[in-house]
């Protein structure tokens, strides 16, 4: 396998020089339940500490506060908060979705400390569905438990993020700046964290691009969905924390993880941006698949059927319409009744309804779409980047609980469960006020119009289903989408976040040569624990973009600019046991 050579993204954003700056302590930069539960814990810890009264935290939100991934959550949030459930067995099952490639202690962190963590939700406010007094809970797939709390039948994300907000509305100390555009970091002289730019539309005299000087950034900006062509993540979601830390030298990882969520409902072979999704707890209550003749073909699949772990479902999906030429599968929920659909799915049957189907008399036509990546920011067990001053959590970050496949609303929870972990260290941490220093990163911008081209390459070759001759050609082709002559603009620069990640993206997908979890790879059809570790990327250099471990060697380099890596490690999957790791041919 050759290393990838001279695709030409930035090493900054090409963008006007700040035209206004401001300061915080702490600069938050995203505004779901990751975001918003960071701004909150941070801001009562530095409260806490009479050597840091006075300090500031800032929210930035791309968009309005409300705008982003977890307001679409439908599912619910998981936790052990069921009779006879327990942490550990939340745990196993976490392990077992992802594959092997999951980080043992970062699960038990999210499993130990999640229930209490949505306990504090839930005295924070939020409404969840309660049947007798009794926290209602239901299941998912890859749980062996019931365990998903939800609300408003099927709008969890959207009561979760009605209390937060209320919660920071309710504390005027933490300040917000709506649609505002995370640019790019800004350096101090030892190369951590001094600040960010933004790109704010009508925020009085923060208008335009500025800068936030800042001791510490943490990112909670969500995925990566619109680099696929068909995605359940609202617009915004289009790789900027990514993108931005990539190029400010922190590592990613797993980028090659990404989840195809398997009942997404199918509208059309045109059509393109967030599509509605089908909750897997749709399937927890009792729907089933079927194909064209009415088979349920998911039994004998797996020992859990409709409700397997997601990739086993996506791929079984997927298989069936290979053989059967059809362009989706059915979901069939009839038997759940009119009143039980009203009662605990509103909001997805007035989405099935408002798209012409009914789905308490009609089967549901459903295919695989983008909904989740599973890799990001590199972090530890605190949100800790491997740069300075820079926390992830949330989608933006690979904490290391989903591994090569998230199970079923542990989301929700990693966002809870980690922004509550920085906040633990993050005031004991905060850096001393910098000065940024010149930046000598190479600028460069694509034009807005590529989207649409590089959405297309990377759902047909870097999708469901990969092979070598398909990514290769989708990163042969991507190079040629960047430019240095696009129009400066916030449509231009989320185009270039988007080419930046899936790029990287598809090279971590060319070096794994294997199928793990949500990574299927038709030319290497069996899981090979000689792959059993993590492709990390990090920028080194100045601007061209991307390389690829090969087959056995730990790491590759192209000149000084991109170092990827695979790093060995042993698998955490307890339903799969194999010898330790590292005897890679």
């Amino acid at each position: 396998m050759a290393l990838i050579e001279n695709a030409g993204l930035p090493g900054r954003l090409s963008a006007p020089e700040p035209g206004w700056t401001t300061r915080s302590d702490v600069v938050v930069i995203g505004s779901g339940i990751a975001g918003l539960t960071a701004a909150l814990r941070i801001h009562a810890a530095l409260r806490a500490r009479p050597e840091d009264d006075g300090a500031t935290v800032l929210v930035v939100t791309k968009d309005v506060l409300n705008a982003g991934s977890t307001q679409w959550a439908q599912g619910g949030i998981a936790a052990a908060l069921g009779p006879g459930d327990t942490p550990e067995q939340h745990e196993r099952d976490t392990l077992v979705a992802g594959a092997g490639a999951c980080d043992t202690d970062a699960v038990r962190v999210l499993v130990t400390e999640g229930p209490d963590a949505v306990r504090e939700l839930i005295a924070l406010g939020t409404n969840f569905d309660h049947h007798d007094g009794v926290l209602s809970l239901t299941r998912e797939g890859g749980h062996h438990r019931d365990r998903i709390a939800h609300a408003g039948g099927d709008a969890t994300g959207a009561e979760i993020q009605r209390a937060l907000i209320a919660a920071v509305e309710a504390a005027p100390e933490i300040e917000v700046i709506q649609h505002a555009l995370a640019i790019d970091l800004l350096h101090a002289a030892d190369g951590g964290v001094a600040g960010v730019t933004l790109h704010v539309i009508g925020e009085g005299q923060r208008d335009g691009v500025g800068a936030v000087h800042c001791r510490a950034v943490v990112l909670a900006s969500g995925g990566l969905g619109q680099v696929f062509a068909q995605s359940t993540n609202p617009s915004v979601s289009t790789g900027d924390g990514m993108a931005l830390a990539l190029r400010a030298g922190a590592v990613l990882r797993d980028l090659e993880f990404v989840q195809f969520h398997p009942t997404v409902m199918y509208l059309g072979p045109d059509s393109r941006g967030q599509q509605p999704l089908i909750s897997e707890a749709v399937r927890g209550e009792g729907a089933f698949l079927v194909d064209f003749e009415g088979n349920r073909f998911m039994q004998g699949q797996h020992e859990l059927a409709d409700l397997a772990p997601r990739d086993v479902v996506a791929k079984a999906i997927t298989r069936r319409m290979h053989e059967t030429g059809k362009a989706h599968m059915w979901l069939d929920a009839r038997h759940l009744g009119a009143e039980f659909w009203e009662k605990r799915f509103p909001t997805i049957l007035g989405v099935c309804r408002s798209h012409g189907v009914d789905p308490v008399t009609e089967l549901i036509p459903v295919a695989p779409a983008h909904h989740f990546a599973s890799g990001g920011v590199a972090t530890d067990l605190f949100g800790r980047s491997s740069l300075p001053g820079l926390y992830a959590t949330g989608e933006v970050a690979c904490s290391g609980v989903h591994g090569a496949n998230r199970l079923a609303s542990n989301s929700l929870l990693e966002g809870l469960v980690f922004s509550r972990r920085i906040a633990d260290v993050l005031p004991g941490e905060l850096r001393s006020w910098a000065d940024p220093v010149e930046d000598q990163r190479a600028p460069r911008i694509a034009d807005a119009d590529v989207r649409a081209t590089m959405q297309t390459l990377m759902t047909d070759y870097v999708g469901v289903l990969r092979t070598e001759d398909g990514v290769r050609k989708a990163l042969d082709e991507l190079p040629a989408l960047v430019t240095t002559t696009g129009a400066l603009g916030v449509e231009a620069w989320e185009a270039t976040n988007l080419l930046t990640i899936a790029t990287a993206l598809a090279g971590a997908a060319l070096g794994r040569g294997e199928t793990r979890g949500s990574h299927w790879r038709e030319d290497f059809p069996e899981r090979d624990e000689a792959w059993s570790g993590h492709f990390d990327s990090r920028f080194v250099g100045d601007s061209r973009f991307v390389g690829n471990a090969s087959s056995a060697d730990d790491s590759r380099f192209i000149g000084d600019e991109l170092d990827v890596a695979f790093h060995p490690a042993p698998s955490t999957d307890p339903s799969h046991p194999v010898e330790p790791a590292g005897a890679r041919p």
